[in-house]
């Protein structure tokens, strides 16, 4: 459905790119196609906290927007410049700009979100350096399959138009950039013609293969914006690959082909649960978690993940027995080893402090404050049993005087 023929190129900014090497390894957190080492980096995740982000506004921003008074650059084609009554700002924030070179065949030609659209590409940097050139790029409109700039562009275009694009790095490939061809926070001009769009084809009548093949394409989205740090974009290409795995079909598959989806389900779940840990959206991380082991109870990955969204919770007495099921099976995880001595180590100390809150509550005193009201006690303090003793013998003796004094 998203598809031009062949499998796309690395990197192209109309599919997911290979990123920097810091990607790649932050990639074996997730599963994905090939067989990685499980769960190798994740000793890393607690550290990661989203607020050493930059925020989304200040990542790559423009330059300030030339005065009215000034002279406009040349044209070339990767100017943005010229008449500003020719270039729509598609946002509102000067970060994504778009105007018509050729124009097409009206406003109600416009393709609609879900549909599968073609267009000719040809993308550049500022210095006019070609970095990606299709004939004929197929994605489904609206799925973030491709750049954010060709998403949020193409449905304003009409049947026919050639366009210039001018896109921030924010909507293109960020601070991480594409290895080796497009540096970090690059700007890039897309141009841009509307070839063809068509409703995309019925889920019921995908066969197995095309299925399997559609699902495993919108989870490598996904693992691409993980490895940007795009939670939220990550969460939703895998929504949309569960939701094809999911779906109704009224074509019969092979037993192979029904195993292939479930493989292609957990493996959703699994990068879903990661991405949703990242954002601290620990109830619906437990839910992904749970689901996966529902289908696999020894999957190790949600084992881990799961024991570590109940200890970011304080839940240190359910998260330690399940990440000691994940140790099991995995034994020379040194991962899995040192989250799980760190919790029992949390845990004593959250007992602790559990058990000096209720003795407090109880009034009970404490060892040490016993101990020193002992010290505190005066050397020549009377016991109360000789008290008690000295007491009742005076009793006694007033007792007897009075039976004397009522016999006389």
């Amino acid at each position: 459905m998203a598809s031009s023929g062949e499998e796309p190129r690395s990197g192209s900014p109309g599919r997911a790119g290979t990123g920097t090497e810091a990607a790649a390894a932050d990639a074996a957190q997730l599963d994905t196609a090939e067989d990685f080492e499980v769960l190798e980096e994740e000793g890393e995740e607690d550290e990661d906290d989203l607020s050493e982000l930059p925020p989304l506004e200040d990542v790559g921003r423009p330059p300030a927007p030339p005065r009215e008074d000034a002279q406009p650059p040349e044209q070339g084609a990767g100017d943005a410049a010229g008449d500003p009554q020719e270039w729509l700002d598609v946002l509102g924030n000067g970060l994504l700009k778009k105007k018509t070179l050729v124009p097409g065949q009206g406003v109600d030609s416009r393709p609609q979100k879900g549909q599968d659209v073609t267009i000719r590409l040809k993308a550049t940097l500022e210095d006019g350096t070609v970095v990606e050139e299709d004939p004929a790029l197929t994605f489904t409109l609206g799925d973030c399959d491709v750049l954010q700039a060709l998403d949020l562009c193409v449905q304003l275009l009409e049947m026919g138009e050639t366009a210039l694009i001018v896109s921030d790095a924010k909507y293109c490939y960020g601070a991480q950039g594409r290895s080796p061809d497009i540096p970090p926070n690059a700007s890039l001009t897309l141009e841009v013609e509307l070839l063809a769009a068509r409703d995309a084809p019925d889920l019921e009548l995908l066969s197995g293969k095309e299925k399997i093949q559609l699902a495993n394409h919108k989870r490598e989205r996904g693992n691409f914006f993980y490895q940007q740090a795009d939670y939220v974009l990550a969460i939703n290409s895998y929504d949309i690959a569960l939701r094809i795995v999911g779906s109704s079909s009224k074509v019969d598959f092979s037993p192979d082909e029904e195993a292939e989806l479930l493989d292609v389900k957990v493996k959703c779940l699994n990068n879903l649960a990661a991405s949703q840990l990242k954002l601290d959206h620990f109830k619906a991380a437990l839910k992904s978690c749970n689901q996966v082991l529902e289908h696999q109870p020894g999957n190790i990955k949600a084992l881990f993940r799961k024991g570590k969204v109940l200890a970011q919770q304080g839940e240190y007495r359910e998260a330690i027995p399940i990440l000691k099921a994940a140790l099991k099976l995995e034994p020379s995880n040194k991962t899995i080893h040192a989250e799980l001595s760190k919790l029992v180590k949390k845990h004593a100390d959250q007992r602790n402090v559990e058990t000096e809150m209720y003795r407090k509550m109880l009034g009970n005193p404490s060892t040490a404050s016993t101990s020193r009201k002992c010290k505190d006690k005066l050397p020549w303090s009377i016991p109360w049993k000789w008290l008690f003793g000295a007491t009742a013998i005076a009793l006694g003796g007033v007792a007897l005087s009075v039976v004397i004094a009522a016999r006389n």
